[in-house]
């Protein structure tokens, strides 16, 4: 047995010192006193005390690349990342090579992860024009996936769906939950022919990225999709929320779990704004785009009412060979996950939320919205998916501590104030 002694334990809204009892991969007792004598004497004692003990981090959103776009990344090294980030759990998204369309292609990605990767592996089943009509007759056995994933606006991988009829019948055939990249692909393309307009054979400036994919575009899609959520009664799940104004078409109850459509955002809307793309270029570019701080402020608010259900990451691996080109030229997407949970906890420490916050967005939010079962929460009973986050030692971000295999992050050079030193994943631990 595994003992975490004398760590302040947030979960649930609370925090209170405490020690957790790890009996092989569960919790088998939580101490809010004094641990018994022979509790010690018989378990491996883990010195926690000062340190944050948070449930283990559910990211609902990664693109880990494999198969086919594995010298971007691989399930072998993005899950170690996210292990060294606190990430206990990770979902991955269906645009890689082949894309993950059939329950073979998710079999397959199944069989990677159990030989390669550290965490619980979850994976998406991506919904095309073409595989609406085998989803929706029940020919597919989507007991073996975490979600739908439809993209409305064309992204990396395209994997675009543009027939509303076909939409509108999955949203009414199936029950499972479907997480949606909404922008408006019509907006986007009209963008784009009139910056190339004016541009003609000059280069594009980044900042023009949040121009072509602007507020309107994903305002668009979002109210369309989210109209047909409600009509129909379905489970959907808004990807990567980058604006003010969709906050407008979401459900103000506070508890996730009365919501019939839930919402993301990642750190990068949190933590960067427009006036950056100057500074940072490419390396900050991704779909949806980031745009102003007006929005960058109305998110954060957004997360501390729980407008804002989830905080994923988006972690889109790219080269920065791949990255290199102007606004329409260089690819979109960038590591997020092994700082994920330190850069919001820097955001909690500048007042902007509460560490209380950060874990109901971070891992109750994900658990509750995607039903699974005995994670998320530090509860006697539950697997034991926990991270040790040091409150007196820093995180500097460089290239000699970066696991991903693209070998850069947009954090590079910045210090954050705490340090995840040991995550925990069914009992064992996957970093430390």
């Amino acid at each position: 047995m595994k003992l975490i002694h004398q760590a302040k334990i947030v979960n649930e809204g609370q925090i209170f010192k405490g020690s957790v009892l790890i009996e092989n991969d569960k919790i088998k007792k939580i101490f809010k006193e004094n641990v018994p004598e022979n509790i010690l004497l018989n378990s491996e004692v883990i010195d926690a005390e000062g340190m944050y003990l948070l449930p283990g981090v559910i990211d609902d959103h990664v693109h880990f690349r494999e198969p086919g776009l594995t010298h971007k990344a691989t399930m072998a090294t993005e899950s170690r990342a996210a292990a060294a980030g606190g990430v206990t759990t990770w979902m991955d998204m269906p645009n890689c090579n082949p894309q993950t369309i059939s329950i073979a292609a998710v079999e397959d990605k199944i069989r990677i992860a159990e030989e390669t990767a550290v965490g619980n592996a979850m994976f998406y089943l991506g919904v095309t024009n073409d595989n609406i009509e085998d989803i929706v007759s029940g020919k597919m056995d989507l007991s073996k996936v975490c979600g739908l994933k439809l993209f409305l606006g064309s992204s990396t991988g395209n994997m675009l769906v543009n027939q509303k009829e076909k939409i509108e019948k999955l949203l009414s055939s199936t029950d499972k939950l479907i997480a949606v990249h909404a922008e408006d692909n019509d907006i986007i393309n009209k963008n784009i022919e009139a910056i190339k307009a004016d541009f003609k054979e000059e280069l594009v400036p980044m900042y023009y990225h949040a121009l072509i994919r602007n507020v309107e575009a994903c305002y668009k899609a979002s109210s369309m999709i989210i109209e047909m959520a409600h009509k129909y009664n379905s489970r959907l799940h808004l990807l990567h929320v980058s604006t003010a104004k969709e906050l407008s078409l979401l459900d103000k109850k506070s508890a996730t779990i009365d919501k019939l459509v839930t919402a993301e955002t990642c750190p990068q809307y949190l933590w960067f704004d427009a006036s950056q793309y100057d500074k940072f270029g490419a390396r900050i570019k991704c779909n949806p785009a980031i745009k102003s701080s007006v929005n960058r402020d109305a998110l954060i608010k957004a997360l501390s009412m729980g407008i804002i259900d989830v905080i994923g990451t988006d972690h889109a691996p790219h080269l920065l060979s791949e990255k290199e080109g102007d606004c329409l030229h260089a690819v979109s997407g960038m590591p997020q996950i092994q700082y994920s949970l330190v850069a919001m906890l820097e955001l909690a420490k500048q007042g902007k939320m509460t560490i209380e916050q950060v874990v109901e967005r971070m891992s109750h939010a994900p658990a509750t919205i995607f039903r699974i079962e005995k994670r998320g929460f530090i509860r006697k009973g539950y697997f034991a998916d926990l991270v040790l986050v040091d409150r007196n030692k820093k995180t500097n971000v460089c290239s000699d501590n970066i696991l991903s295999l693209c070998g850069w992050s947009p954090y590079e050079g910045m210090e954050f104030s705490h340090k995840v030193v040991r995550t925990f994943c069914n009992g064992k631990e996957i970093f430390y």
